[in-house]
């Protein structure tokens, strides 16, 4: 049997961001911020690091896609009234709605892969608010662009 010849130069380059150089993007709700780690091509989705201070609601929501989000720090209260803690991991299949609430003295920090697109809720079901990988890569553009900060190339080609 014979192995394979394997030349780094036939795979594509793996991708990373440190830290120190991926920026808080701030939502339009005080005391909820991301940190963009990557948003797929063709507006299939996006991962990034959220941020949400203690008493914040994130408010009625629909999922087109199926969401992953595990927790780092904190602890949310989902609709159901189940808690997530530190650890925990949650998987919601695409037209899951919900909304969850962060519990406690400390600020909940998660990393969640987004697939589709997230639409916001109103009264009677109206969609108020979409965020998908195109509205969140805007949002990206413009903090960098406003802050002076250089953009990381985290968009999938």
């Amino acid at each position: 049997m014979t192995t394979p010849s394997v030349r780094l130069q036939d795979y594509l380059p793996a991708r990373f961001s440190t830290a120190a150089a991926r920026p808080w993007v701030p939502s339009s709700t005080p005391g909820k911020s991301s940190s963009p780690l990557r948003f797929f091509a063709d507006d299939r989705g996006f991962v990034e690091l959220l941020r949400m201070e203690p008493g914040l609601v994130m408010p009625l929501h629909r999922h087109t896609g199926e969401i992953h989000a595990y927790n780092l720090t904190g602890t949310r209260q989902l609709c159901t009234g189940e808690l997530i803690g530190p650890g925990d991991y949650v998987y919601e299949p695409p037209g899951n709605t919900d909304w969850w609430k962060i519990v406690g003295d400390e600020p909940m920090l998660a990393l969640v892969i987004v697939m589709g697109t997230v639409e916001f809720l109103g009264p009677g079901g109206v969609v108020t608010a979409r965020a998908s990988a195109s509205t969140q890569l805007a949002e990206y553009r413009r903090h960098c662009h406003e802050q002076g900060l250089p953009m990381q190339d985290l968009v999938d080609r």
